[in-house]
């Protein structure tokens, strides 16, 4: 987009990504949250964020009727996103709700509007069998829920934003349309089905993940700044 929108030259680029926690750390003190969590042998799919209109929640739940058979649990956490609340109070989450009752799986579908620490948040993403973005964009270009999901090994389905396309596309997950349930319904039931499926996809997220951790990303961002204090310097020498 840079260089065809705004006539920036290639050497002017550089691209950092979206940093993430280094989930090592977490496998190490894995416990509460996680445990709790995975309580069941039943398949676990979450979603987590503000909850709000365009994060494509509707088509999720419509794809779990078709996921009866395998007996997913499918967790949706995150508190209503402040703007929502504020124009349209809790009507949107208790549409969900009354949605996952009319499609009759109210049994499958969870919604949890807690506020989660950053390990407590991390335990729960190490729970899960697959993280679901369902997402009704088709121009997002950074998620900090999908690269947190990546960072965190976990495989993952995720309709086709540009961020998602660009970084699961190479191994860590599917990509499905926008606002298609069957397509969310079909990716999920292979990754939760399919022999050797989500643990060559969760072999990929990890071998991505080093690159992701914030510890990373700072040391890309110190990297060029050093460089341009170093050329700046030579400049003027």
């Amino acid at each position: 987009r840079l260089l065809r929108s705004y006539d920036a030259e290639g050497v002017q680029i550089e691209v950092i990504p979206h940093g993430a926690v280094d989930h090592r750390a977490i496998r190490a003190h894995h416990a509460a949250v996680g445990a709790e969590h995975r309580s069941t042998d039943r398949p676990f799919i979450l979603t987590w964020g503000l909850l709000g209109p365009g994060k494509g929640i509707e088509w999720a739940i419509d794809a779990m009727a078709g996921l009866q058979d395998l007996r997913p649990r499918y967790l949706v956490v995150g508190k209503t996103h402040p703007k929502v609340l504020e124009r349209d109070h809790e009507d949107y989450r208790n549409g969900l709700v009354q949605r996952a009752a009319l499609r009759g799986v109210s049994d499958i579908v969870e919604f949890d509007d807690s506020y989660l620490g950053v390990t407590e948040l991390a335990e729960l993403v190490e729970s899960a069998d697959v993280v679901l973005l369902p997402y009704d964009s088709r121009e997002q270009v950074t998620s900090g829920v999908l690269i947190e999901a990546v960072a965190a090994g976990r495989p993952v389905v995720s309709t086709a934003f540009p961020h998602a396309i660009e970084l699961l596309t190479e191994g860590p997950g599917l990509v499905v349309p926008q606002r298609d349930p069957a397509a969310l319904e079909a990716a999920l039931r292979r990754v939760l089905t399919e022999p050797g499926l989500a643990d060559s996809m969760s072999a990929h997220a990890a071998q991505r993940a080093p690159e992701l951790f914030w510890g990373a990303v700072a040391g890309r961002y110190r990297q060029i700044a050093e460089g341009l204090v170093s050329a700046a310097l030579a400049a003027t020498a």
